[in-house]
C-alpha cells in the first residue's frame, strides 16, 4: 500500500516570514540607532560623554538623522507586522513560531536603546530611591532628594504622590539600591522587570483564546508581535508590562477554577498598578459559577474582596506605608489630552465658554468627572448584567471603558485593552482593521511626542528647534503611515478588503 502524503512542515503554514521579520529587525535597529540621538538621557548619564552621543546630540546633522532613523524604523516596524499577518497561511504552530520569532528579533534592539517614548523609568528610579533614602513616596515627590534634576525624571512627578501599589515599589528600592543609582543599569534592570511582563503575555493570551474558542496563534500575533506593545513594554520600559502580565496570568487561573491562585496573581497586579482592581468583581463572578443567585454571587465578591484587600493590607504593613497610593490615583485624571474624546469634549466645551467669559476649565472640569461617571456605570452595567458565557469579554468592555472615557489615554494604556480584546476575539471584519489604525495612530504620535533634543541646538542660529524636529518627525511617520493605507499594494489591501469573519463568539 502506497505510503499517504507526509504532512506539510509547521513552518508551510507562513509563506516567507523571512522577509517581514528581517525587515521587523531592521525597523527596530533604525530606532535603537535614532535613540542615541533623541531618546531620553538622564543629565547624570555617562553616555553623554562618549563622542558618538556627543555627535548624535549635539550636532543638527546628528540630530536629523536620529529623527529620520526613528521615524522610519518605526513604521517600518508596523509594515513588517501587518505584512507578517498577511504571509500566514493557516494559523497554526508555524504562525505561533514566526510570531515568536519576531517578538524575539524586533525585541532585542530595543532591549539596548535608550529609552524612547517616555521617561518615566527615571521617575522610577527616583521613586526607588525616595524608598533607599527612607521617604515616604506617597507623601514625597521626587523633589525631597538632594540633585532630583540630575534624574531625568519629567518635572510633573517633582511634588506628584506615586501611584503605584507595594510590589513596584520594592522593585523600584531593589533596582536603585542594586545599582547604586546607575542609570543605565537601573533602566536594565527595570527592562528586566518589564520583560518578565512580556512573557507572561506570550505564555498566557494563547491559553486565555483557546479557552474563548479564540485561535490563540492569532491572538499571540495581535498582541505580543504588535508594535505598539513592543515600544510601550520593552523601548519606553513601562511598568504596565508587569501589570497586564500578571493580571492575565491571574485571569487564566481564575477561568480554570484555580481562582486563588489567580486572585493572587492579579492581587500583586493590582500592587504594580491598581487600575486592575477593576478585575476583582468578575473575578468573583468565575468562582461564584454560571448559575449562581444573588445571594452566591455577592458571597463571592465578598471572598474576592476580602482576600484580595487582605493582601495588599499585609503588603501595606510589611512597608509601612498603608493605602497611600489611593491618593495618586487623581493624578492621571488632572490632565487632558486632545485625541481622547472625553478630552476633546472638553477642550471644546472650554473654548466655547471662555469666549463668552465663562470659567471654561471648570465646565470642562465637569465634562472629565461626567465621562468617569459613564465609565462607572459602564463597568457597573457589566458586573451586574449580561450572559455569563460572555463574562470576560464583559470584563474586557467594561476596562475599555475605564480607559477610553478618561480625559488622558496614553498610548500604554490601549496597550492594556489589545490582549484583552484579542482573547476575546477580534473579527477580521472593521475590528481588525480598527486595531491596524489605532497602532498607525499610536505610533506616529509616539515617534513625534516625545523626543530629546539638546538645548543649544533650540537656538535660532542652529535652527532646530524643539518644535520642528517634533515636526519632521511626525511629517516623516504619517507619510509613511499614509503610504501603508493607500499606496503600499501589499498592506493596502488590509485597511480596505471585504470583510471575512474568522472568529466565533467568544465563549467562557
Amino acid at each position: 500500500m502506497a505510503a499517504g502524503p507526509s504532512p506539510e512542515p509547521a513552518a508551510a503554514e507562513v509563506d516567507n516570514a523571512l522577509s517581514p521579520l528581517l525587515s521587523g529587525f531592521a525597523g527596530s535597529m533604525f530606532m535603537a540607532i535614532g535613540s542615541l540621538g533623541v531618546g531620553w538621557l538622564a543629565p547624570v548619564s555617562e553616555l553623554r560623554r562618549l563622542p558618538l552621543f556627543i555627535w548624535m546630540r549635539t550636532e543638527a546633522v546628528g540630530v536629523a538623522l536620529s529623527i529620520v532613523l526613528l521615524a522610519v524604523g518605526g513604521m517600518l516596524l508596523v509594515r513588517a507586522w501587518l505584512r507578517l499577518g498577511q504571509r500566514v497561511r493557516v494559523w497554526g504552530a508555524g504562525a505561533r513560531k514566526a510570531t515568536l520569532q519576531a517578538v524575539a528579533l524586533w525585541g532585542l534592539p530595543m532591549m539596548f536603546s535608550v529609552p524612547l517614548f517616555s521617561r518615566d523609568v527615571y521617575a522610577y528610579i527616583g521613586q526607588g530611591r525616595l524608598m533607599v533614602e527612607g521617604f515616604n513616596p506617597y507623601e514625597n515627590g521626587i523633589s525631597a532628594l538632594s540633585n532630583y534634576f540630575q534624574l531625568g525624571a519629567d518635572k510633573m512627578w517633582t511634588e506628584a504622590p506615586v501611584p503605584y501599589g507595594q510590589l513596584f515599589l520594592w522593585i523600584e528600592q531593589l533596582v536603585v539600591w542594586s545599582t547604586n543609582v546607575q542609570p543605565e543599569a537601573s533602566i536594565m534592570l527595570f527592562r528586566v522587570a518589564a520583560l518578565v511582563g512580556v512573557v507572561l503575555c506570550i505564555v498566557y493570551v494563547p491559553k486565555l483564546a483557546e479557552l474563548h474558542g479564540v485561535n490563540p496563534h492569532r491572538a499571540l500575533w495581535l498582541t505580543a508581535a504588535n508594535p505598539l506593545f513592543l515600544t510601550n513594554f520593552i523601548a519606553s520600559v513601562h511598568n504596565d508590562a508587569l501589570m497586564i502580565g500578571l493580571a492575565l496570568a491571574g485571569l487564566y487561573y481564575c477561568a480554570t477554577k484555580r481562582v486563588v491562585l489567580g486572585l493572587v496573581l492579579v492581587t500583586l497586579s493590582i500592587s504594580v498598578k491598581p487600575i486592575t482592581i477593576v478585575f476583582l468583581p468578575f473575578i468573583g463572578l468565575l468562582w461564584a459559577g454560571k448559575n449562581a443567585g444573588w445571594l452566591r454571587k455577592f458571597v463571592f465578591w465578598g471572598l474576592t474582596a476580602g482576600i484580595s484587600l487582605a493582601m495588599l493590607y499585609a503588603m501595606s504593613l510589611v512597608n509601612g506605608f498603608g493605602f497611600g497610593w489611593v491618593n495618586g490615583l487623581s493624578a492621571p485624571g488632572s490632565i487632558w489630552i486632545w485625541y481622547a474624546p472625553v478630552g476633546l469634549l472638553g477642550l471644546v466645551v472650554a473654548s466655547i465658554s471662555n469666549a463668552f467669559g465663562l470659567d471654561g476649565w471648570g465646565l470642562a472640569k465637569w465634562v472629565y468627572d461626567a465621562g468617569k461617571l459613564l465609565a462607572v456605570g459602564i463597568v457597573a452595567w457589566q458586573i451586574f448584567r449580561g450572559d455569563h458565557d460572555r463574562l470576560m469579554r464583559r470584563l474586557t468592555l467594561g476596562f475599555a471603558a475605564v480607559v477610553l472615557l478618561a480625559p488622558m489615554i496614553q498610548s500604554w494604556y490601549v496597550v492594556w485593552l489589545i490582549p484583552l480584546f484579542a482573547v476575546t476575539g477580534i473579527r477580521d471584519d472593521w475590528q481588525v482593521k480598527a486595531l491596524y489604525f489605532i497602532v498607525s495612530f499610536f505610533m506616529v504620535y509616539a515617534i513625534s511626542d516625545q523626543l530629546e533634543v539638546f538645548p543649544y541646538l533650540q537656538t535660532e542660529d542652529l535652527g532646530l528647534p524643539l518644535a520642528l524636529a517634533r515636526n519632521a518627525a511626525a511629517i516623516i511617520a504619517l507619510l509613511f503611515a499614509l503610504y501603508l493605507i493607500f499606496l503600499d499594494p501589499k498592506t493596502k489591501q488590509l485597511f480596505s478588503k471585504p470583510d471575512e469573519p474568522v472568529t466565533t463568539r467568544p465563549v467562557i
